[in-house]
């Protein structure tokens, strides 16, 4: 975690800096405030990313990240520029709150969060005021966000702090912008007791804005949060006005992430096998991984209708109404092969064994010679994934080591192209600032713990594929973040939380788990959290928060963050979510892995 921090740090001291020299005192005394603000907080992170490449802060008490505490969850929401006065107030304010906790009375009855400058473009370093970004100037309209996120001009930054406080969910949000004395706006739906003095100015807050969108809306698709708007000088310290006795509330959303968190694996799964898992129009790699999701449901359940819908979709391909992998094969061709051999062993059909085999053939030329690779890998990490799991599949079933030399062959080719130095994958050769996408990185921890499973406890290949999986997951490890997510830009805690790569990622350490690959005592705190922040992620009916849309070869960084976050039903999200939810399902029935109980928070 010190690398997170270390960026995190990074980005406050250029917060810091943008004061210009006739302002030096004021950026120096600013500069100091936010170290003192890091330093003092129990959780220092980032909501997001500006259009220009600015992280945006957060800092948190740790009950914040825990949806089952007892007491009442505040975030503070400032869109001041960072060096306005407002800005300033809640720094001061949070240094208070956190340096004299346990309060004497107030205090600990709250967890508390604050983004202290929810946009830090604002601040123009030219002319050293305040200024429009592309994002426009307040919280005033634009809730709740339209466009894709998060690569809208318009309303990137917008879109994360809409999401990022849908997964938060605080019981209260104050949104604090600036005004020469205190109003307080109030949307027309709140209906929670605040201990609003008397001497306040009172309006209701504007449709679209931020605390009414909040109100009335569903942030990430999850459910309602109290929300009121505090304008003031900044004069006077804001977090007291707040932190009330009176203000015991529980938010909708926060009720919500509770009924999502207290189902179990088998649950989890179950719901999303309704949705995702009754197709295979063409044999990839995305259907294909749903359905051995379901057929995983149903040897976890006992209920063989899953089984017997898997069997029925793939039977034109069995009978030849079908071919695969077809005359215009992928990458996505290959790994989409792995449901024929899971159905080889499920069922003892060798018919599946053959299908199986005429993807891990392409790996041969006409002569039966090893390629220098599996093909169409397009240079991309994805390939760890893509052909090294369906050679040692078709190895185990048919008993022929040549399938698992060519694995062998093939990773020690991929690796070389785009395993990094720190134990990351890029992406591929083409970005000259070496990215490791999240889900780039997803791929080779997927493709390995499936490789591993099926590689032969004697082939001279195990020990290398075995140090190989063990690295690059020891290093994944170190990225995981407070929320137990991993980002789009695996070493960019700015970039937003990704749901395929956390669930892929979490799957291959459940894997080694259950198979001691893996130190339990080291391992088993990641997929604890992973799993409370996935099920968070998984909303009725299917829908996800927050999954990378298809990304090919992109050209730099700045491609990799502005890729789309589906929020919604996802097919790819739905397979790699069924993977991991029967993959803990089994860890947890067989003692491999303990997840923490469910327990009520009390009003």
């Amino acid at each position: 975690m010190a690398g997170r921090f270390a960026t995190l740090m990074n980005c406050l001291i250029l917060f810091a800096s943008l004061g210009v020299s006739s302002r030096a005192d004021e950026s120096a005394a600013f500069r100091e405030a936010l170290q003192t603000l890091a330093e003092y907080s129990p959780v220092s992170t980032s909501i997001g990313v500006t259009r220009s490449g600015t992280a945006i802060p957060a800092f948190l008490t740790n009950g914040m990240l825990n949806v089952r505490s007892d007491l009442t969850r505040i975030l503070i929401v400032s869109n001041s520029a960072p060096d306005s006065a407002v800005s300033k107030r809640l720094v001061t304010d949070w240094h208070d709150f956190c340096s004299r906790r346990p309060l004497a009375s107030t205090g600990n009855q709250f967890e508390l969060g604050i983004v202290p400058f929810a946009n830090p473009d604002r601040f123009d370093a030219a002319s050293g005021v305040a200024a429009s970004n592309s994002d426009a100037a307040s919280w005033a309209s634009g809730f709740p966000p339209t466009g894709a996120a998060y690569n809208d001009e318009q309303n990137s930054e917008r879109h994360y702090l809409w999401r990022w406080i849908g997964m938060l969910a605080p019981d209260l949000v104050v949104v604090v912008g600036e005004n020469v004395s205190h109003v307080i706006a109030i949307p027309a739906s709140f209906n929670t007791q605040l201990g609003i003095s008397a001497n306040w100015s009172i309006r209701e807050a504007k449709a679209g804005s931020l605390a009414d969108a909040l109100t009335t809306g569903k942030p990430s698709e999850v459910a309602s949060v109290p929300t009121v708007e505090f304008l003031t000088s900044g004069q006077v310290p804001i977090l007291p006005r707040f932190v009330q006795p009176g203000n015991s509330v529980r938010s909708a959303a926060r009720l919500e992430l509770f009924r999502r968190k207290d189902r179990s694996p088998v649950e989890v799964a179950t719901e999303l096998a309704k949705v995702y898992g009754h197709h295979l129009k063409s044999v990839e790699y995305i259907p294909a991984l749903a359905l051995i999701g379901r057929m995983r449901l149903s040897e976890l359940t006992d209920d063989d209708s899953h089984l017997k819908d898997v069997l029925r979709i793939v039977e034109p391909y069995v009978s030849g109404e079908k071919s695969s992998p077809g005359s215009r094969p992928s990458g996505s061709t290959l790994s989409g092969h792995l449901v024929f051999g899971e159905l080889a062993r499920t069922t003892g059909d060798q018919r599946f064994v053959k299908l199986a085999q005429a993807a891990a053939d392409l790996g041969f030329d006409e002569n039966g010679k090893p390629r220098e690779s599996m093909p169409f890998h397009n240079e991309m990490s994805d390939a760890v994934f893509m052909g090294t799991p369906i050679l040692v599949q078709t190895g185990r079933l048919t008993g022929d080591t040549k399938y698992f030399d060519m694995a062998d062959r093939h990773l020690k080719f991929m690796l070389k192209l785009n395993l990094r130095k720190d134990g990351l994958h890029q992406h591929s050769p083409l970005d000259p600032q070496r990215t490791a996408w999240g889900r780039g990185n997803g791929f080779p921890a997927l493709g390995l713990a499936l490789s591993l499973s099926d590689m032969a406890s004697d082939s001279p290949h195990l020990p290398f594929m075995t140090t190989a999986y063990r690295d690059h997951l020891l290093t994944m490890i170190d990225h995981q973040d407070e929320m137990g997510m991993w980002h789009q830009i695996v070493d960019h805690p700015e970039s937003y939380r990704e749901f395929t790569s956390t669930c892929m990622t979490t799957f291959a350490i459940v894997r080694g788990l259950r198979n001691n690959w893996l130190d339990r005592q080291t391992f088993e705190p990641f997929v604890q959290r992973a799993w409370e922040s996935i099920k968070c992620r998984i909303g009725p009916h299917g829908n996800l928060v927050d999954v990378c849309t298809g990304t090919g070869k992109q050209k730099n960084r700045q491609a990799y963050y502005d890729r789309t976050a589906i929020l919604g039903k996802d097919d790819r999200g739905g397979a790699m979510a069924l993977m991991v939810s029967t993959e803990l399902a089994f860890a947890v029935r067989e003692g491999s892995i303990e997840l923490p109980d469910a327990g009520v928070p009390s009003r």
